[in-house]
């Protein structure tokens, strides 16, 4: 009786096989890295038809901080910070998926900066990024800039 208790000890250890899931981890793994690649990939350039009656759309509300206290909103500048509210309120009004971007100089305040991010939020915008100036690569190529960053509400 002690004779065949040792015979399933022996055989229940050679039983346990890990290859089947070494093989679906893999499988994951692949299929986790191509989904990854195509998610972050960026939009393909595309060569547009011409129109006579075409319109320009403008997609990007551009929000400028300088640090002498200036706003300009798409190239103009505003008398102050609160001007911004009605241009924005507009502009969302006209394009209802706008995306807006906030450039900053870096010795503007973080509480303008903020406030700026408010003032947009206000005005229903909430696809919000900040725009920066990509740093060179150390091989003195300058390395390629990423999308702007989205605020999420």
């Amino acid at each position: 009786m002690a004779a065949s208790s040792s015979n399933n000890d022996e055989n229940m250890v050679e039983g346990i096989n890990v290859t089947p899931l070494v093989d679906i981890t893999l499988v994951l793994l692949i299929i986790f890295m191509v989904t990854a690649k195509i998610i972050v990939s960026q939009a393909l350039p595309l060569d547009l038809p011409k129109a006579a009656s075409g319109q320009e759309v403008q997609m990007v509300f551009s929000v400028e901080l300088r640090a002498n206290g200036d706003m300009v909103i798409d190239g103009k500048k505003l008398p102050n910070d609160d001007a911004a509210l009605p241009l924005a309120k507009e502009a969302q009004a006209k394009t209802p998926d706008l995306r807006a971007v906030i450039r900053a100089e870096q010795t503007v305040q973080h509480g303008r900066v903020l406030h700026a991010l408010d003032l947009l939020k206000r005005a229903g915008i909430t696809k919000i990024a900040f725009g920066v100036t990509p740093v060179p690569a150390e091989d003195g190529k300058a390395a390629p800039a990423p999308p702007p960053t989205p605020v999420t509400p």
